[in-house]
């Protein structure tokens, strides 16, 4: 997850000291108990969705075989991986790069069944070098989906769907989904005679939408001007419907640019018929990362980040290289991204608030007896014993409940001639005003132990 800005500048010569002696590799992420508690949230909200949606979570390997995996890597990606030798085979071992080919290599092996089509879920950090004036993660937290031995239109709409209804799930309202078809920027290059090794770098520079890097690429290669131009126009083609009328100009009856317009087309008009018109852009110029993606391709945007927050494609070919051809389409969520997007829209869901039972040491058995009926009730629940009695045990427990962040306090053995009953204390969420912030008031009550978990699971499903 991204870093908290430290407190305070540093002068260049206690930066370089603190990156020399740092206890965290750069890149790397340490994710503090509170801000931990809404990735995981966030994550089982999306694994929720997706299984609701008939996707089964499936749980791969940190670690590969470099030469079992490698077919599905493009090379760049092979060489920027972390890799270690195996003690026992004396192979080389690489932290996980890419979950698709992962899961591309297990569907090939017959590892999930032959049944099709298969439809697959996924929680992983996948682990990338990327230099550090670049500013991007070296480890990722994803969670995706992965439809498989199936293609056609409608698929690629399953999947865009389930990712834009899987995001309004945990609230993220405000974002736009970016389409395109690789097909069509790809038959362009071939079409313009780039060399195997111009088009890969033609690629790489319009998957960063680096429009200079690629008129130097289309000279370096001697296009032709009204070649170059077509591209360079097709790079930039974003927006409605017009976008694809515009690509049929640029196609000039080419068939295989024209088939990658017309899938695009339907599965737009698709998208469109089921109510997402006002969330789509087209992007003719939509290009991922990723070698392995060959038809229709997606990005999802955000306000206030600048990069995508994930997104994904077809790619028909991928599992063939591990030997059994299948037709596939799935996406990619970058969970520190998500999360921060979240927070900056303001959409963040609230978690589940602690309570916390207080009793005194004597009535420790009475203390664990409570706090675990409580727990089995689905609440969250801590549990304190205090050297105390009378008016001092209350005093120190709303000290207790303040400490422990608790919403609700609850305090046993405050007076021994009721004990069916007991006392809660709830404090008042504080109010800011200008500058100053009102202390939080603790309302005191004392309620019937047999009807505690039941109000307690009300007013706590009722809790904002």
């Amino acid at each position: 997850m991204a870093a908290a800005p430290p407190a305070r500048a540093l002068s260049l010569e206690k930066v370089s000291l603190v990156r020399e002696h740092s206890l965290v590799p750069v890149g790397m992420a340490t994710i503090l108990p509170e801000a931990t508690r809404h990735v995981r949230h966030l994550e089982s909200g999306l694994l929720q969705g997706f299984y609701g949606a008939g996707y089964d979570e499936i749980i791969l390997p940190t670690f590969e075989y470099l030469d079992v995996l490698a077919p599905g890597l493009e090379p760049r990606l092979a060489e920027n991986s972390y890799k270690i030798i195996d003690r026992t085979t004396g192979r080389i071992l690489l932290l996980r790069p890419d979950v698709t080919a992962q899961i591309a290599r297990t569907v090939a092996m017959g590892m999930v069944g032959a049944r099709l089509p298969l439809r697959l879920s996924y929680r992983a950090t996948v682990f990338r070098y990327e230099p550090e004036h670049v500013g991007r993660d070296r480890e990722i937290f994803q969670v995706g989906a992965e439809l498989i031995g199936t293609d056609d239109p409608s698929a690629d709409c399953e999947m865009i769907t389930l990712m834009i209804e899987s995001l309004r799930q945990v609230g993220l309202q405000s974002f736009k989904v970016s389409l395109g078809h690789v097909g069509f920027f790809k038959g362009l290059l071939v079409c313009a005679g780039l060399s195997a090794e111009g088009r890969k770098r033609a690629e790489e520079a319009a998957a960063r939408k680096d429009l200079p890097r690629l008129e130097e690429i289309l000279l370096q290669e001697r296009v032709s001007k009204r070649s170059a131009r077509r591209i360079l126009d097709a790079l930039e083609l974003c927006g409605t419907a017009e976008v694809l009328a515009k690509g049929r100009i640029l196609a000039k009856g080419e068939n295989a640019l024209l088939r990658a317009l017309d899938r695009l087309a339907s599965v737009y008009g698709i998208l469109c018929a089921s109510g997402f018109k006002d969330l789509l852009l087209l992007d003719l110029g939509e290009f991922r990362g990723f070698d392995y993606y060959d038809g229709v391709v997606f990005d999802v945007f955000s306000d206030g980040i600048e990069v995508e927050l994930g997104g994904g494609g077809r790619y028909n070919h991928l599992i063939g290289r591990f030997g059994r051809d299948l037709p596939s389409t799935g996406f990619g969520l970058n969970v520190d991204r998500l999360f921060r997007s979240l927070n900056l829209s303001g959409a963040m869901q609230p978690l589940d608030s602690k309570i916390l039972v207080v009793g005194p040491t004597n009535s420790s058995h009475d203390l664990v007896s409570l706090a675990q009926e409580l727990r089995q009730a689905g609440l969250r629940v801590l549990q304190r014993s205090l050297a105390a009695s009378g008016q001092d045990l209350i005093r120190m427990a709303v000290d207790a409940g303040r400490e422990s962040d608790a919403s609700t306090t609850i305090v046993i053995g405050t007076d021994r001639s009721h004990e069916d009953r007991v006392l809660l204390l709830q404090s008042s969420t504080p109010q800011r005003v200008g500058d100053t912030t009102s202390t939080a008031k603790v309302q005191r009550r004392t309620v019937l132990r047999q009807n505690l978990v039941r109000m307690l699971q009300v007013s706590h499903k009722e809790a904002p």
